[in-house]
C-alpha cells in the first residue's frame, strides 16, 4: 500500500458532480500502412501484455476507516480488462470534429471509485484509417509528467526493447487494523514534520513579501486575488466540450528563438492572443489582463509514472494589449516574475501543506464551493505545456500520429488548455463545459490565430499545414 500525498488527496477531495477530476490522454493511431488490420483486439492484447509496466493502472483506492487519514492505494490489484477497455463509434464522416465530440461525452462522466481509476476507449469509424485511443485517468493517479512517462511505457519507442508478459503480482486486501496502524504511523511522521514546515512557510512568505516590495508593481499585469470577471468564469456544468488542433513544433520554436523568449513564453502569449479574441467576441471587451494558473512539475524523473509532484505559477496574460509583440514581451516578463515568486515561496511548500488537509471536512467544503463558485479570485484560466516523446511511438505495431492531453476544470474557471509537444508537432487541447462556447472549436481557432498574429508581427512566414495530423476542424459558421 502507499498513501496518497497531499496533492493527490486534494485532487480526489475536489471532485464533485460538476467538477470531474480525471484527465484525458488521447493517442491517434494512423494505420494506413499497418500490416494487417488494426483492431480493438490488437489494442487489448497490447494493454494486457504491458499491464505489468503500467503500475498505476493496477492501483485501487482504499478508504481509511472513519476518514482518519488520506486514502491509500492498494497496489498490484487484479484488473478486469473487459470493464476498463471499451469500444466507441465515431460518427461519419469520422474527422476531428466528430472525434472531439465523442471525447467530450467521455469526459462528461466520472470514474467509478470501486474500480482502478481509469478507462480506455477504442474509437472506431474514423476517416483515413485512423483510430483514437482515449484514456480517461484520474488526476489523483498521475500528473502531466507521470502521464507522459506512463504513455511511453504503453508505446513502442525507437530504441526501446519491448517488455511484455501476461502475468503480474496480485494484491490482498488489508485488514482494518493494518489500515489504522499505517494511518497512525503516518500521522506521527506528519506531527514530527510540522514544526519544520511551519518554519519553511514563514521563511517563504517572508522572502516573497520582501521580493514583491523590492519589485515595482507593473500596471499591465494582473493582480493576485483580483481576477476580472469574464464569460469563462461561472459555475461549471457537468457536461464537457473538447477541441483539438495541431501546429508545427519547428515553427513554434522558430518564433521563440526569433523573439528571444522561451517555448513556454510563446505558448502563453499564444493563449493571451487567443483569449483576447474570444473575450472581445463574448464579453465585448478585453480591457484587463487575465490570470493563468500554470502547473510546474517538481519531479521530472523519467521513471516516475504515478503521483502528483506539482506546484503552480500564477502568470498574467496581457489580453488587453492589442500589439502582438508587446503581448509576448509582457508575457515573458510575467512568467519570469511568476517563477521568481515560486522559488521565493518554496517549490514544494504548497504540496507539503496539503498533507495536512482534514479528510472528513475537505471534500464537504470543496463540494460546497463547486456548486457556488461563479468567480475564481485566484485564476481565470489554466494553461499547461508538457514535453512529449521526440520519437514516434507505436501501439501494437501501428504508428501514433498525434497525442492530446488535458487536465481538469477548476471551480469558476471553464477553460483549460494543454499543449503536448510530440515529434514535430504541437498538439493543443482545450476543455470547457457546455455553457461557455457556442462552438468549442472557436477556442482552438483563436489559438491558431494568436500564434499566426505573433509570427506575422515578427516578420515570419505564415503557419504551415501539419500533414501528419488530422485535418483541422474550424468552428461552424
Amino acid at each position: 500500500m502507499k498513501r496518497l500525498n497531499g496533492m493527490d488527496a486534494m485532487l480526489l477531495y475536489s471532485e464533485a458532480p460538476n467538477l470531474h477530476t480525471h484527465t484525458l490522454k488521447v493517442a491517434i493511431v494512423h494505420a494506413a500502412d499497418y500490416e494487417g488490420e488494426f483492431t480493438f483486439d490488437v489494442f487489448r492484447k497490447t494493454v494486457a501484455r504491458r499491464l505489468h509496466l503500467l503500475d498505476p493502472l493496477r492501483y485501487r483506492l482504499i478508504d481509511i476507516p472513519w476518514k482518519l487519514h488520506h486514502p491509500m492505494w492498494l497496489e498490484d490489484c487484479p484488473v478486469d480488462l473487459d470493464y476498463h477497455l471499451r469500444r466507441v463509434q465515431v460518427p461519419a464522416p469520422g474527422g476531428r470534429r466528430e472525434l472531439d465530440e465523442v471525447i467530450g461525452r467521455i469526459a462528461s462522466t466520472p470514474l467509478d471509485r470501486s474500480h482502478p481509476l481509469w478507462e480506455f476507449h477504442f474509437a472506431e469509424g474514423m476517416a483515413d484509417d485512423r483510430f483514437a485511443l482515449i484514456g480517461k485517468v484520474h488526476h489523483t493517479l498521475a500528473d502531466g509528467v507521470a502521464s507522459a512517462n506512463l504513455l511511453a511505457r504503453l508505446m513502442d519507442l525507437s530504441g526501446s526493447a519491448a517488455d511484455e508478459r501476461d502475468e503480474y503480482p496480485v494484491c490482498e486486501d488489508p485488514s482494518t487494523s493494518e489500515l489504522l496502524a499505517a494511518a497512525g504511523r503516518d500521522h506521527v511522521a506528519h506531527i514530527a514534520a510540522l514544526p519544520g514546515l511551519a518554519r519553511d512557510a514563514a521563511r517563504g512568505i517572508s522572502r516573497l513579501r520582501r521580493g514583491t516590495r523590492e519589485r515595482s508593481a507593473h500596471p499591465d499585469m494582473a493582480k493576485m486575488f483580483r481576477t476580472p470577471p469574464t464569460f469563462l468564469n461561472h459555475v461549471i456544468s457537468p457536461v464537457r466540450t473538447f477541441a483539438t488542433v495541431s501546429v508545427s513544433l519547428a515553427e513554434v520554436k522558430e518564433t521563440a528563438k526569433h523573439l528571444g523568449v522561451t517555448f513556454n513564453d510563446i505558448v502563453l502569449a499564444t493563449a493571451a492572443g487567443g483569449l483576447r479574441e474570444l473575450t472581445l467576441r463574448y464579453d465585448g471587451r478585453a480591457d484587463r489582463p487575465l490570470m493563468a494558473s500554470v502547473p510546474v512539475s517538481t519531479d521530472l524523473s523519467p521513471d516516475r509514472v504515478t503521483g502528483n509532484e506539482i506546484g503552480g505559477l500564477s502568470v498574467s496574460l496581457p489580453i488587453h494589449i492589442d500589439d502582438a509583440l508587446e503581448r509576448v514581451r509582457l508575457t515573458s516578463l510575467s512568467t519570469t516574475r511568476a517563477k521568481e515568486n515560486y522559488e521565493l515561496l518554496g517549490p514544494k511548500l504548497q504540496g507539503q501543506m496539503m498533507e495536512y488537509l482534514p479528510p472528513p471536512l475537505t471534500p464537504v467544503l470543496l463540494r460546497w464551493q463547486s456548486k457556488r463558485a461563479a468567480h475564481n479570485r485566484l485564476m481565470n484560466v489554466a494553461v499547461s505545456s508538457v514535453p512529449g516523446p521526440r520519437e514516434r511511438g507505436h501501439i501494437g505495431g501501428a504508428p501514433v500520429s498525434e497525442i492530446y492531453s488535458i487536465g481538469v476544470l477548476s471551480p469558476g474557471s471553464a477553460f483549460n488548455m494543454t499543449v503536448w509537444s510530440y515529434v514535430d508537432q504541437v498538439d493543443i487541447s482545450i476543455l470547457s463545459d457546455d455553457q461557455t462556447f457556442d462552438d468549442i472549436h472557436e477556442a482552438t481557432d483563436a489559438m491558431v490565430h494568436g500564434l499566426a498574429e505573433i509570427r506575422s508581427a515578427a516578420g515570419l512566414p505564415p503557419l504551415s499545414k501539419v500533414d501528419t495530423a488530422m485535418a483541422p476542424a474550424p468552428a461552424a459558421g
